[in-house]
């Protein structure tokens, strides 16, 4: 409505100017003028019905469950049209984002500026005024109806219920102690027998609003000694954010501080201009900053005071004022008030400071929160100079005060400066007011800036005798000794960014004063200074209107007619969104107009914007009273948002509530803006309700990309791309098992030829030996575990075994046994003592689906398969035969079972995938042998090596590690099982320290625990002789993406150890091949030298072009640049291609596609239980579309691309680098591209230090957002808003929900991979337990 802006008549402040044209405001403006009614698309907050529990979606999945319905309300919204109406065309600076059209000119002329009238006569300077009447007026100030007294000030304070204490002071005494005050400091304060102080020096004065007196008796004192005051507001609490820091440090500089006398709590800081001072700590000030500001050099204005000012970002700037504008002030204010000399009542710091004579009553603010109705009761006052806050305590308050006439007041000034609060608290202080006396013209707003101090206040109705009280406390007091004439005034309204052109009639901007009675700079900022207070403004031809500077007041407005001026706002509080101007103070007024007295504390509601996606955001804060519940927050939250949605036609971005009495204030109690923005940004704000509505907000995200039909040929750089790439192995070493094709035949040659070689050697986490073997050993052991299947178990060949072993020796004996039984082994981990109910069913399913007929295991896992607790977890009398191979027999097979043919199964691989799926893959005999054969040439491996291995045993490349390659190549493996560095950390290190190894395998989730874990205690590693040179190559296995911030955190953490910078390595393998990729061979140079190769290599792609499957290198430190770490060197015999996922057919280095593999070692399909093999065939016996259709390959599910590098290796070849992107089964397809979850989920970790862990995954179209919190619960929903704000600017992507759990939640497999399909099961099912779920709606 029309009433949240205030009208103000310039009057005697400034001249009257010609009234213009009346034209309606403009529609970017939504602080004025009648809203018109918005018809386009539904209001914010209104809310959509979720079908009922157990209904189908139109996607056809049911709703099931809570989560369910709240995702439905998320489809709904996202099914309302967005407003504005955007352009489709893209904006190549901002990243494809679209554009939202300006609003339509304003069409009224040009507003001219106006002159003002001469204002009348004035007394020389403020000091002779002061002199006059503390000379003229000693007498007594006793204040009763009917008697004379002398002018003063009057200090009402609290009433005790008993007595009330009055402090008075006349002029005279205030006169003669600000002679005394001034004689002392320039006189008393010495240093070494010279003054401390001089003429021009600066003086802060930190008074608290309680002690308005003295601070009165310290600022005429200065004046008195010629020195520059400046005040300074004091903090009302010791709660005040960041209080005297800004406050001290603009305009000051100084060396010592002297406490107050009394018991009272003010303090005068005397601080000279010398920047080597330093500055004593003053008691009860521990937080308190010092610091020294140089001043502008050749600034030769007369000063009589400083003040400052708090900026939009939280920053201070001092502003200096002249002798002349502060009389000027002063006598423009005494004016407009009607204040006159002679009238009964005298006094003089509203305005009009010594030279009004008239008498002033001060009630302290920190006062009014204790006893609201203090305004109320003072006798007889005629002018109160109030804030809307007072008007509000007073509201709440006034059903305590009945008998309260308000008769006598001709003039409420209204000093909010600019604030939403001015119309509205007026009103309702009208409306409640009124029958007790209260006259509704007396309510006289007052626009004010602190660079052009008062600009205009309304006219009073003309009466006299008035008596002038302060409710604010202290205010700042303007004097001067110069007696200056007060030139012409003059008010224009100039646009608000770029150059100073003047606005139209009908256009908001920002009013601007050429007067004498303004600020004159601020204090050593000499740029902002020449464009804030020297501002020439020009009309459209660029023509200058007056050849007097204007002052740029930060005030939003416009001049209406009739000569006034309408103040609609603040420039601090303007933000632009989606192009259209709307005002902090504006918001402010509508969320407090819905029920503030039943929900919000106090009315304390901070509005602010901040930039996500290159556009500004609403965010409003509020404090909710103690008693609210949450249902009635998001009552109230709904119905904000309603209104301003409706009102304002804005979207609010985010709406976080807090608790009561927790923002962080200002140092006169008001909200401190930007100190809970930057809270809100570092998320430290720490609220109990958060209500985030991005998907109506965010309206200037790309154009959703439609897909492309897949190309019937391969597209990109076909002739000249590397389309694929390998090399076949060599078998010219000295020793060369690759005569056996079976592994069974090895470790019989090797118990013949080297039978007290030792294979394998099994640590604890004492870090001593508990077990080995040597060959002989391992062979006698094998084949009394084959007898035991055949004469205990009756197996036949063929049969499956599972083996549930922990991480030894006996599990490699026991699989060896298998195939000399001619049984298939399967390895499983058995299940955790402690969570039977979680890890005893995946044995249970894993024996099932591979059709296990026995299970070997150690006598206490087969007691724990048995147990009552396993019984409430599986049906534990369907276990298949289970032997114990604890105290086996020392018998031998009959004959060692050799396969008829090297196609024959040899063993099968189950796993459960990132994916969730669990599924086993079928490893032949001359797959293991292949497999064992290129592991061996591309890590040289001989019986003189010495590996260590930590890594688990049960599937995937590690179980080849640890059971095969050691028997097949003879070299000793160094066996560490992860779980037991959770008793000691530095087992791995420590191991491979101790037996001096040179190559030694780990896990990601190993590389974490031991960065973590290790940090800070390199030295004492170092005390403990552990040195890490020995190492020549330190490889993670993995199934994804190299992760490139923990391998160089672990590199530069143990680079003190000795761990070389390049010693750290990836590998690849996936289902379908296990050993994709290893640590580099020897390249080049380092090949004669007989080192391992180079770095792997790096390159940086840009991320967007990945989302459309493309491949475009970039430099590093490139916007959107994402680097790519090479996963390791391709095995001898593996081929590797780049194929469309569609069409199957080759693709150039610059596009990104599957990669498909042609290995022997590749395995030969999936196991099922129902043997739907043929469902998978494509997998295992793939072939391209064109090219080379006869080679057979396998597809890893798997994205990346091939580069071909400059490196060659020791045959002369160049080296060919495969970059892995990520897996194709867990790309989000969102918007019409693809996203790669990883990259997500690291923007998001890096949000902020609480987050541990993050894993993303989308359903219905929705992305949501699973963080682990690491700290204080209430902190969880600071994250609500940093997790959408990072998603948003670095993927284009609204987050639907943001889930806030526990540390642990999030399932993680034993290489470190995230298992996100299985946490979206249990976020579906509701079996999360969360800490927080925040619904984007």
């Amino acid at each position: 409505e029309a009433g949240l802006a205030f009208a103000t008549r310039l009057g005697r402040v400034h001249p009257p100017l010609s009234p213009p044209d009346n034209h309606p405001p403009p529609r970017g403006t939504t602080a004025l003028g009648q809203h018109s009614p918005r018809v386009d698309g539904a209001p914010v907050g209104s809310a959509s019905v979720a079908p009922p529990l157990g209904a189908p979606l139109p996607t056809g999945v049911p709703v099931s469950s809570r989560v369910s319905s709240k995702i439905q309300q998320l489809l709904n919204t996202l099914k309302r049209p967005k407003r504005p109406p955007l352009k489709e065309f893209f904006v190549d600076d901002f990243e494809e984002l679209l554009e939202v059209p300006p609003d339509p000119q304003p069409p009224g002329p040009r507003a001219p500026a106006g002159p003002g009238e001469p204002p009348s006569s004035r007394p020389p300077s403020l000091l002779a005024a002061l002199q006059r009447w503390g000379t003229t007026h000693p007498g007594p100030v006793l204040g009763l109806p009917g008697t004379p007294f002398g002018p003063a000030w009057r200090l009402l304070p609290l009433d005790l219920g008993h007595a009330c204490f009055v402090f008075l002071v006349t002029l005279g005494k205030l006169w003669s102690r600000s002679v005394k005050l001034s004689y002392t400091l320039l006189n008393k304060l010495t240093s070494k027998n010279e003054p401390l102080l001089k003429p021009g020096d600066r003086v802060a004065l930190v008074f608290p609003n309680s002690d308005p007196v003295m601070f009165m008796v310290a600022f005429y004192g200065c004046l008195l000694a010629e020195l520059i005051p400046v005040p300074i507001e004091v903090p009302l609490t010791r709660k005040v954010s960041r209080a005297p820091e800004p406050l001290l440090g603009a305009p000051c500089s100084g060396r010592w501080s002297s406490p107050p006398r009394g018991g009272r709590e003010s303090l005068v800081l005397l601080l000279p201009p010398s920047p080597a001072a330093t500055v004593s700590r003053p008691l009860g000030w521990s937080c308190l900053l010092w610091w020294h500001l140089p001043g502008p050099s050749g600034l030769a204005l007369p000063k009589e005071g400083a003040r400052y000012k708090t900026s939009k970002e939280g920053s201070a700037v001092g502003i200096t004022v002249s002798h002349a504008s502060a009389l000027a002030q002063c006598h423009a204010l005494s004016q407009a008030c009607g204040y006159s000399e002679g009238e009964s009542a005298r006094g003089g710091v509203v305005g009009g400071g010594s030279s009004a004579n008239r008498m002033t009553n001060t009630f302290p603010m920190f006062l009014m929160k204790v006893t609201p109705v203090g305004i109320q009761r003072c006798p007889k006052a005629r002018v109160a100079l109030v804030k809307s806050r007072d008007m509000h305590w007073s509201l709440l308050a006034q059903r305590d005060q009945r008998d309260v006439s308000l008769s006598s007041l001709r003039m409420l000034i209204v000093a909010d400066g600019a604030n939403p609060w001015s119309v509205s608290s007026c009103d309702a202080f009208l409306n409640v007011f009124q029958s007790r006396g209260l006259r509704p013209e007396v309510i006289c707003p007052c626009a004010s800036s602190s660079e052009a101090l008062t600009v205009a206040i309304r006219h009073p109705p003309p009466s006299r005798g008035d008596r002038v009280l302060v409710a604010d406390g202290c205010p700042w007091l303007p004097e001067g000794d110069l007696d200056f004439p007060c030139s012409s005034a003059s008010v224009c309204v100039v646009k608000v960014e770029g150059p100073p052109y003047l606005c139209r009639t009908d256009e908001v901007g920002e009013v601007c004063v050429c007067s004498g009675a303004t600020g004159a700079a601020y204090y050593g900022l000499v740029g902002i200074t020449k464009n804030v207070f020297e501002t020439v403004p020009v009309t459209a031809g660029g023509t200058p209107i007056s050849d007097q500077p204007f002052t740029r007041t930060g005030l939003l407005g416009f001049i209406g007619p009739d000569q006034l001026v309408f103040v609609v706002g603040k420039l601090d509080g303007l933000m632009v969104v989606g192009l259209r101007r709307h005002n902090a103070d504006d918001v402010v007024a509508t969320a407090l107009a819905v029920e503030p007295m039943k929900f919000v504390y106090r009315g304390r509601i901070a509005v602010f914007s901040v930039t996500v996606l290159h556009d500004d955001r609403i965010v409003l804060v509020a404090e909710q009273r103690p008693d609210a519940s949450e249902e009635d927050s998001f009552q109230w939250m709904s119905r904000v948002l309603q209104a301003i949605d409706s009102i304002h036609q804005v979207g609010v971005y985010c709406l976080a509530l807090v608790p009561a009495n927790t923002l962080p204030k200002a140092p006169l109690g008001g909200i401190h803006i930007s100190e809970t923005k930057q809270r809100f940004l570092e998320g430290s704000l720490h609220p109990c309700n958060v209500l985030m509505c991005p998907h109506t907000c965010v309206t200037n995200l790309p154009k959703p990309r439609q897909k492309q039909p897949a190309p019937e040929r391969g597209c990109g750089r076909y002739p000249g791309g590397p389309l694929s790439s390998g090399r076949r192995g060599r078998s010219d070493l000295p020793f060369c098992p690759e005569q056996f094709l079976y592994l069974a035949d090895v470790l019989q040659w090797r118990a013949q030829t080297t039978p007290d070689h030792p294979l394998f050697l099994l640590l604890n986490a004492k870090g001593t030996v508990t077990s080995t073997a040597t060959c002989i050993q391992l062979h006698k052991k094998a084949e009394r575990v084959a007898a035991a299947l055949t004469e205990r178990g009756r197996l036949n060949v063929g049969d499956h075994v599972a083996l549930v072993y922990p991480p030894g020796v006996d599990l490699i004996a026991t699989f060896y046994g298998c195939l000399y039984a001619g049984c298939v082994p399967i390895t499983v981990r058995p299940p955790h003592p402690q969570n039977l109910a979680t890890t005893l069913p995946t044995v249970k399913m894993i024996v099932e689906v591979s059709k296990s007929t026995c299970i070997l295991t150690t006598q206490a896992i087969m007691k724990l398969l048995k147990s009552k607790e396993a019984g409430a977890a599986v049906d534990v009398k369907t276990w298949p035969t289970i032997l114990d191979t604890d105290d086996l027999p020392k018998k031998r097979v009959a004959s060692v079972f050799r396969p008829p043919s090297p196609d024959t199964l040899a063993y099968l691989d189950f796993s459960v995938s990132t994916t969730g799926i669990l599924a086993g893959v079928k490893m032949s005999h001359a797959a293991t042998s292949a497999l064992c054969r290129s592991i061996k040439l591309q890590c040289e491996l001989y019986p003189s090596r010495q590996i260590a291995v930590c890594l688990d045993p049960y599937c995937g490349l590690g179980f080849a590690l640890w059971c095969l390659c050691s028997v097949y190549s003879g070299h000793q493996s160094l066996l560490v099982p992860p779980l037991e560095l959770e008793n000691n950390v530095s087992l791995w290190l420590s191991a491979v320290s101790q037996y001096r190894v040179r190559v030694t395998f780990c896990s990601y989730s190993v590389m974490e625990m031991c960065t973590k874990g290790l940090g800070t205690q390199t030295d004492l590693l170092r005390a403990k002789s552990v040195n890490l040179s020995c190492v020549r190559t330190c490889m993670v296995v993995a199934e994804e993406r190299p992760r490139i911030a923990l391998t160089q955190s672990f590199s530069k953490l143990f680079k003190d150890l000795g761990l070389s910078a390049r010693a750290v390595s990836t590998t690849f393998g996936c289902r379908v091949n296990v050993a994709i990729c290893l640590q580099p061979n020897r390249l080049g140079k380092l090949a004669e030298q007989g080192t391992a190769g180079p770095d792997p290599t790096t390159v940086y792609v840009d991320m967007r072009a990945l989302r459309h499957d493309r491949v475009r290198l970039v430099e590093r430190g490139s916007p959107h640049s994402l680097p790519l770490m090479e996963s390791g060197k391709i095995l001898p015999g593996v081929k590797v291609i780049i194929a469309h996922t569609e069409t199957k057919g080759p693709l150039g280095d610059s596009h990104l596609g599957e990669i498909w593999v042609s290995s022997p070692h590749n395995a030969t399909g999936y196991y099922t239980v129902y043997g739907e093999e043929s469902l998978h065939a494509d997998h295992f016996s793939a072939r391209l579309s064109f090219g080379d259709t006869q080679t057979i390959w396998a597809r890893t599910g798997y994205l990346g691309f091939l580069r071909r590098t400059d490196l060659t290796d020791a045959s002369g070849e160049r080296h060919d680098a495969l970059y892995v992107v990520g897996s194709l089964d867990e790309t989000l397809e969102l918007r019409g591209m693809r996203y790669h979850p990883i990259d997500i989920e690291t923007s998001v970790i890096r949000a902020h230090k609480s987050i541990a862990e993050c894993a993303v995954f989308t359903w219905t179209n929705l992305l949501v957002v699973v963080v682990e919190l690491e700290g204080p619960e209430q902190e969880a929903l600071d994250l609500v808003a940093l997790v959408t704000n990072v998603v948003l600017e670095e993927h284009f992507l609204i987050v639907g929900v943001v889930v806030i759990v526990d540390p642990g939640v999030i399932p993680i497999n034993s290489r470190g991979e995230k298992q996100r399909m299985h946490l979206r099961d249990g976020f579906l099912a509701d079996q999360l337990d969360p800490i927080y779920v925040a619904y984007n709606m």
